[in-house]
């Protein structure tokens, strides 16, 4: 085994407790992270509350042996490599123990110094095993996952903080109105950091009942609630090593939001029906569209909670901040649309793209494209192709929502002047949007929501939020 790697995990299934005590001591004078059992059932929980690189089983214990141990063992996911041990070796329990998947068989009494090699050479295959899982999952996501294009200084400013921040393992918090692209952002902090290989969860926090929401961020046992036959793991455990993206984390309700700050704090955390705890090792990225002084400032959002994922925060600019992003991001994402034949953009369509004003941002702009390139002909895209708000200016957003964030009214021009020098609120600023949006659909929240490039369940949120159930 390398010098520069950890020591190995390892975990001891034997029911002498001499003997345990011998191998615990003796294994950890080795330079190896070691934790004991008394049996097989013992051991099965304490595998379910930590990563084992090598399980080293008597084949003789009470309670259950070490061969169902094994086979038990090897119905998990990425199970541990397994060494049995046992003062009874014959040839018919090692041909068993090495076809149910043990990587190795040690007969008593046996030297420390054989064990640790053995013990090292597991660890390494492990290393190995799961490596190449992580490296072929990353050569997908890297694949998979669009590039930040940009021109703008703005972003290069983004850029630099992400690479700053990325190799340490402090939370980031990404803020920006929808559409921005956070969760790419949050993909590159991943990639550029030491848990490059490691998994890259993501969660949308707005995108489930509050009741489901629990056991998909932290799992449950078997009988938990009706309907759970077996154990799922949730995604903070399936991030041990990684890390997990909770996008519009402010939209957590307060129940979750203790119990996230207790797993943040404690490295730990119970999945729903459990009386025991799960280790875990996991770095937080965080996202929010929302104004975060005011969601903390009305309750909705616990403060203390904002100080553990806020270490470090980057805010993404929105695309009407950086219309010089507009045309490079335009050809980027129609490449990825369309391929090598991919449409040409004509000027009017350049100039009428870089003069919107985009309240969905970045995916706003590509379901636009999107639309454009099925409907295109000749090979070019004409303002024809473009929705009617993008064209006119007259049912754009920006005859709604002034470029300083206050509503524009019709004609009266004092009134107009107040409102630039004095910018409304963020919620304020939002809600005008939406109902400028709902207007130009009639009021159908189906297209609403495709127009702001947000989800329809993020909509009705806004929605309720905003009172604006019912038509004005």
């Amino acid at each position: 085994m390398s010098e520069n790697r950890q020591p190995a995990r390892i975990l001891v299934a034997e029911d002498e407790a001499n003997l345990r005590l011998v191998l615990q001591k003796e294994l950890q004078r080795m330079g190896h992270d070691v934790r004991v059992a008394p049996d097989g059932e013992a051991a099965l929980k304490l595998l379910e509350e930590s990563n084992v690189d090598v399980l080293l089983s008597d084949i003789s214990m009470p309670n259950m042996d070490g061969m169902e141990l094994l086979r038990r063992v090897h119905q998990r996911p990425n199970p541990p490599e397994v060494i049995m041990l046992t003062g009874h070796a014959t040839v018919e329990s090692a041909i068993e123990a090495m076809k149910l998947g043990a990587y190795d068989y040690l007969s008593k009494p046996y030297r420390i110094a054989e064990l640790d090699v053995l013990v090292k050479q597991a660890a390494e295959k492990r290393r190995l095993r799961v490596d190449n899982a992580r490296l072929r999952t990353l050569v997908e996501r890297q694949t998979t996952t669009p590039e930040i294009v940009f021109v703008s200084d703005a972003m290069k400013e983004v850029l630099r903080l992400v690479e700053r921040v990325a190799p340490s393992d402090a939370s980031v918090l990404i803020t920006g109105e929808s559409g921005t692209g956070k969760e790419l952002v949050a993909n590159a902090i991943h990639r550029l950091s030491q848990r490059g290989e490691g998994s890259f969860i993501d969660l949308n926090c707005a995108a489930f009942q509050e009741s489901l929401l629990e056991s998909e961020l932290f799992g449950y046992e078997a009988g938990a609630f009706s309907g759970a036959k077996g154990r799922k793991l949730g995604l903070w455990e399936l991030a041990d090593n990684g890390t997990i993206f909770l996008d519009e984390v402010t939209e957590l309700p307060p129940p979750l939001q203790s119990k996230l700050l207790r797993a943040i704090e404690t490295n730990s955390f119970f999945r729903v029906g459990a009386v025991r705890k799960v280790q875990v090792n996991v770095r937080i990225v965080a996202a929010t569209n929302r104004d975060i002084t005011e969601v903390t400032s009305d309750g909705r959002f616990r403060a203390d909670l904002l100080y553990r994922i806020n270490s470090f925060q980057i805010n993404l600019p929105p695309l009407r901040e950086r219309p010089e992003d507009i045309e490079p991001i335009a050809r980027h994402l129609l490449a990825r649309l369309a391929g090598q034949h991919a449409p040409e953009l004509t000027p009017d369509v350049l100039a009428a793209l870089k003069t919107y004003n985009w309240p969905g941002n970045v995916r706003q702009l590509r379901n636009t494209l999107e639309r454009a390139v099925l409907l295109a002909n000749d090979g070019r895209i004409t303002t024809s192709e473009l929705p009617p708000e993008i064209v006119s200016p007259a049912l754009s957003f920006r005859s709604v929502v002034a470029p300083g964030g206050g509503v524009a009214p019709g004609g009266d021009t004092a009134q107009g002047a107040a409102a630039a020098a004095v910018p409304p609120p963020l919620r304020e600023v939002e809600r005008q949007q939406i109902l400028a949006a709902l207007e130009q659909t009639g009021w159908h929240r189906g297209k609403t929501a495709e127009i702001l490039g947000i989800s329809p369940s993020t909509l009705y949120r806004r929605l309720r939020d905003y009172n604006l159930t019912k038509r004005q």
